[in-house]
């Protein structure tokens, strides 16, 4: 039926040493996106806690004392805290929204929590690809000690 799933599984020991070196072949290309993935994943998250962690310093003794604003991300003007009750988040693609701080701290958590269940599900993901690639790899060493005998056999 169309509407019902189908799942293919693949026998590696049907599949012939060609086609196991190009699997293991698209196996190393996936890996190394995944890990890729993971790499920046955890700098974002990074970024999100230290950025948390960097409101701990805001409070009303901090209010008048000089500070370095960033322009981007290599350029800095110097400036006073004026008003340490809110701060300005930046939520992605050039928007900033103004919160309060607790309320910045409880945004930065929930997207630190949200990268840390990504980076779990990667994790999980690349985990599987190299126990399939250690798979694939142990049955070409099968399948070439079995084609190496058997030329032995026919010499």
């Amino acid at each position: 039926m169309a509407s019902e799933k189908t799942t293919k599984s693949l026998k590696l020991s049907q599949l012939s040493l060609q086609q196991l070196d190009r699997f293991k072949a698209q196996l190393n290309e996936e890996v190394s996106i995944l890990t890729s993935s993971m790499q920046s994943l955890k700098t974002v998250q990074l970024k999100l806690k230290e950025s948390k962690e960097s409101l701990d310093s805001v409070n009303d003794k901090s209010e008048g004392k000089p500070i370095l604003v960033p322009l981007t991300s290599s350029m800095y003007v110097p400036g006073k805290l004026k008003d340490t009750s809110k701060v300005l988040v930046d939520v992605g693609t050039g928007f900033y929204i103004e919160k309060n701080v607790p309320g910045a701290q409880d945004y930065f958590q929930r997207r630190i929590d949200f990268i840390t269940r990504n980076i779990e599900e990667v994790q999980k993901n690349l985990q599987e690809k190299h126990m399939i690639r250690e798979n694939v790899v142990s049955m070409m060493q099968t399948k070439l000690q079995a084609q190496m005998q058997a030329m032995r056999v026919a010499k």
